[in-house]
């Protein structure tokens, strides 16, 4: 469609075609709590979402068994939550009962996309037979999870599959031979380069990349007893961080794999808006996955989501939502390329508005330059010693110090021209 002819949200196309996957929507329920159950996947998928990843299945004879409590949050000063800890394990829900529901899903909800992530030990027999058992069920996709960061990899699998390069991709291989099906690996961000296990998982087959999983972390101390939190009979255990936190650690990972390997990636990590979904298909991302952003504030949060998705793209008159996918990846460079001869100096727009609330001052004078002083209770800026940093537009409340930018050429150049 021409940009001239997009009028209204209902030209735009936030379809996504990865391989023969066709989601109506960017959005799926990744695997966790909110996909335990294939009544909460029916609830989702009435409610809108795309698609769903189940909640990793194992084999009938791998024992797990979860603590209580397992669960732990982060609080801004506001007392938002903007990070989530868990060490919760994968799903008690035998292969019989998700075999029985995928069947029952895919005939309830045909367009929608059901994607069941599977982990087994370290043997062919097993991955391969928990596989075809999903592919005969009638998933639409498997999904390895090669990546979560407690309880499994005690067992040998989980994060400590991701971990490994050589292991990831034998596995992936066995998987690719045992199944018709496109095969998604989950990796960890928990490893040193998580580029390096991209390219093996890619070339041994691995039809897309999902992105990232949990962040191992230790939420916090407990003040009153000193214990770790959550506390299970006054001990813990590191857990995963996820949520609004983890979002700029998953943003560099999927820009890293969309610049190493040539195959579709499901962006996952601290995505709860259309904003933050933008985000992640501008760095490279096929569609979103969601966890934390569902369990606390509901399935609901698809609405404004779609909503807003398509207002933005209508505003920015754009027509299909694959046309923007990795554009800021291509942007991004080396500290090295990174130009100096582009500059930016702090600049008070609003003096009238000014508080004095003297924050920007402290960091200028503290942690900068001393480009900022105070004259008669008002805050002025010396430009000229300004260095660029632009903490002071940072930390300023009302956000009325702002970087204005320019382009500059080097004195040599100058004398050239002249």
């Amino acid at each position: 469609m021409n940009i001239n002819e997009i009028k209204s949200t209902d030209d735009v196309d936030i379809s996504i075609d990865i391989g023969k996957l066709h989601f109506e929507n960017p959005f799926i329920l990744a695997s966790a709590p909110p996909t335990s159950d294939g009544n909460f996947i029916r609830k989702a998928f009435q409610m809108g979402w795309g698609g769903a990843v189940i909640k990793t299945i194992k084999p009938d004879d791998m024992q797990i068994s979860d603590v209580s409590p397992r669960f732990s949050v982060l609080k801004d000063k506001k007392g938002q939550n903007i990070g989530f800890e868990n060490f919760e394990l994968v799903s008690k829900q035998d292969c019989s009962y998700w075999s029985e529901e995928i069947r029952a899903l895919k005939k309830e909800y045909p367009d929608k996309i059901l994607i069941a992530s599977i982990m087994a030990d370290l043997s062919a027999a097993s991955w391969k037979n928990l596989a075809y058992k999903m592919e005969r069920a009638g998933a639409d996709a498997l999904e390895l999870n090669f990546s979560c960061p407690h309880g499994m990899p005690e067992q040998g699998v989980g994060a400590a599959i991701g971990q490994s390069a050589e292991i990831a991709a034998m596995i992936t291989k066995w998987v690719k031979e045992a199944v018709e099906l496109p095969v998604i690996v989950k990796l960890t961000p928990n490893v040193t380069d998580i580029t390096a296990i991209a390219k093996n998982v890619a070339a041994a087959g691995a039809d897309s990349i999902a992105a990232i999983n949990t962040v191992q972390c230790l939420m916090g101390v407990d003040l009153d007893t000193l214990s770790p939190m959550p506390t299970v009979q006054g001990q813990s255990t590191y857990g995963g961080y996820s949520g609004y936190a983890v979002k700029p650690i998953g943003l560099k990972c999927v820009a890293q794999i969309s610049s190493t390997v040539d195959v579709p990636i499901y962006g996952i990590g601290g995505i709860g808006t259309w904003q933050d979904a933008i985000e992640y298909i501008a760095v490279g991302a096929s569609v979103v996955q969601i966890c934390t952003a569902a369990m606390l504030e509901g399935f609901q949060i698809i609405k404004p989501m779609l909503a807003g998705l398509k207002a933005y793209m209508l505003e920015k008159k754009i027509a299909k939502l694959s046309d923007i996918c990795g554009i800021a990846a291509k942007k991004m460079t080396s500290h090295t390329n990174l130009s100096r001869e582009y500059t930016a100096k702090a600049t008070l727009t609003t003096a009238e508005e000014c508080i004095f609330c003297q924050k920007c001052l402290i960091a200028c004078n503290e942690s900068g330059y001393g480009a900022i002083q105070a004259v008669n209770h008002k805050i002025q800026i010396d430009v000229d010693k300004c260095d660029g940093c632009s903490l002071c537009s940072l930390v300023c409340p009302k956000q009325i110090i702002v970087m204005k930018t320019s382009y500059y050429k080097p004195v040599e150049e100058l004398r050239n021209i002249v």
